[in-house]
């Protein structure tokens, strides 16, 4: 296990696992069951989260549309977080991982301001149902399960399978393939970081309420049935 930055981006290199994360933007229907799978797994204490799914709302009532987006560590091929710790207690794992020592972490929190995405948080000292405290920590891609073959606790929980967990590096996965062809993007690429968490972003032609029309029978007769009890296209113009 290497330690420290010396673990090299192991992306495309034959021979090397690179984990990695998919998430479909089009399947998350904002459930939480990730948010309370992860808190479950770890015993994550109230106000703090490994893991997050952000909710924003657009539109003006009643055309409006609820979004989300689900956040994590992006255990990133050139982590900041790695470069910025003063005592090396955070490392890059030869499989992509990021994770911490806590024997190392004197909670001076260099790692979170160094971090772009906002994905680290301090444990409260006071736990008393786990000994960890008191220091930085961050979602590991369940790397205790994985290496166990098996799967994350927020993808396996995860209602609408919009999370999709695998190695990048083998032709065969689902991972492999969705990044490959899906036109998949990743948080602030600018700095540089090379996230290892893939977003497929929905089709906004096809989210948009106003502008996709019925297409089945049963979506058809449901929208006449609307349009009769609310007078009209008022809400939803042009659908039909």
């Amino acid at each position: 296990m290497a330690i420290g930055i010396q673990a090299p981006p192991s992306a495309g290199v034959p021979g090397k696992k690179r984990w990695a994360m998919v998430i479909d933007l089009r399947r998350c229907i904002g459930c939480m069951a990730c948010v309370a799978a992860c808190k479950a797994e770890y015993d994550v204490p109230l106000g703090v989260w490994r893991t997050t799914v952000k909710v924003k709302d657009t539109g003006t009532f009643p055309n409006t549309k609820r979004h989300f987006m689900p956040r994590l560590c992006n255990h990133c091929d050139n982590p900041p977080c790695v470069r910025n710790c003063p005592t090396e207690a955070t490392y890059k794992h030869e499989e992509g991982y990021v994770l911490q020592r806590y024997e190392r972490c004197i909670a001076c929190r260099t790692c979170i301001a160094a971090c772009p995405y906002n994905a680290r948080h301090v444990l409260p000292g006071n736990r008393t149902r786990v000994k960890v405290g008191g220091v930085v920590d961050k979602c590991t891609f369940c790397e205790h399960r994985v290496s166990n073959d098996q799967l994350p606790a927020c993808v396996q929980t995860c209602l609408g399978r919009s999370r999709i967990f695998g190695d990048l590096n083998d032709p065969k996965s689902e991972v492999h393939r969705l990044v490959a062809t899906m036109g998949t993007v990743t948080l602030k690429p600018e700095k540089g970081t090379r996230p290892q968490v893939y977003y497929i972003k929905p089709d906004r032609l096809s989210m948009n309420q106003g502008d996709a029309a019925p297409v089945s029978a049963a979506a058809r007769s449901d929208a006449e049935a609307f349009y009769r009890h609310n007078k009209g296209s008022r809400f939803f113009g042009g659908v039909l």
